[in-house]
């Protein structure tokens, strides 16, 4: 693909890649600075490398764009719950137990898998790749909703909302957890900043200096068994107010009321389920993973400006084990 620009007088003086971006708007502003980097653009029939060559009035500008690469991770057919597609994007129910993206120990099986073969030409490139843009992740044993973007452009629009968390903008993310204990207020924030932890890198734990900033607004839904302060269990929403790793599970974990299965971060919590009566000790005893659940999905369609909301039902799994905490 060739795009031809011819310089104006209002745009006299600016980038290159500004003014390229300003005629392109499907194409990334880092795309663009790396293609003017690879020698993709020529100005009045010179090649350019610099994005910060200043363009003059009359000069005509060639911009090559080679067609998408193929993905580096490979297509696999991977059943998806597909929740909505477009040609921008695609919005999935991830299942627990299913990692987003490839990485070490995890090179196939993974979300991206899944949806290069489920979207096949339909994805343009991402930074020149035809791949899916990640712009958000769920722990491999989280289930729930997941949107992510077939184009750069929709990429772009996208993490620009998942950047602002919301504080200004229509992205909204709500959780579903099943915690131990019961916090002594219905609702509360916790303010803690996150960092990856000194002796186990895999990780992640509260910082008292330095770290990543991380809000987290929990509200209890419901308590269980005594339905008072000394309840066993309780079941929490929760509000991110920033996107970090493990975020929900350390935070609450922090506060002393960590996630219910959660191996990581509520191991010395094991003990209570001992002490509960059948059913709930046996099934929160054999409960494989984290009791979390990406519910709510909200945002702006990068393309159309369309308000998009969407909610998923708590999966089997967890359902079981809500059941099971009824009986208390």
């Amino acid at each position: 693909m060739v795009a031809t620009i011819t310089v104006t007088a209002p745009d006299a003086g600016i980038r290159l890649d500004q003014l390229i971006a300003r005629n392109t708007p499907d194409i990334s502003r880092s795309r663009i600075q790396a293609l003017i980097r690879q020698g993709q653009v020529r100005v009045g029939g010179e090649t350019i490398v610099e994005p910060k060559y200043r363009v003059n009035e009359g000069d005509a500008i060639v911009l090559i764009i080679p067609e998408a690469e193929p993905a580096v991770p490979q297509a696999e057919d991977i059943p998806l719950g597909v929740v909505f597609e477009d040609e921008h994007l695609i919005v999935v129910e991830k299942p627990a137990g299913l990692v987003v993206h490839p990485g070490a120990g995890n090179w196939t099986g993974t979300l991206v898998n899944a949806l290069i073969h489920h979207c096949g030409d339909t994805l343009s490139g991402i930074g020149g790749v035809k791949r899916p843009g990640i712009v958000h992740r769920l722990d491999k044993d989280t289930s729930g909703l997941i949107v992510v973007a077939k184009t750069d452009k929709a990429h772009q629009g996208l993490a620009a909302q998942f950047a602002d968390h919301g504080r200004s903008g229509p992205l909204e993310r709500a959780y579903t957890a099943l915690v131990w204990g019961a916090p002594g207020t219905f609702k509360g924030t916790v303010d803690a900043p996150l960092a990856r932890s000194a002796a186990n890198r895999q990780k992640i734990t509260v910082t008292r200096s330095g770290g990543r900033h991380a809000i987290t607004h929990w509200q209890v839904v419901k308590r269980y068994g005594s339905g008072d302060s000394d309840a066993p269990a309780s079941l929490i929403t929760c509000r991110l107010e920033t996107g970090r790793t493990h975020q929900i599970r350390v935070h609450m974990a922090h506060i002393g009321h960590p996630l219910i299965g959660d191996a990581d971060y509520g191991a010395g919590f094991r003990t209570k389920a001992a002490r509960l009566p059948e059913p709930a000790k046996s099934v929160a005893a054999g409960f494989p993973r984290q009791a979390l659940h990406a519910g709510l999905l909200a945002f702006a369609h990068p393309e159309s400006g369309a308000h998009m909301r969407f909610e998923s039902r708590i999966p089997e799994d967890f359902q079981a084990l809500l059941d099971a905490f009824d009986t208390l």
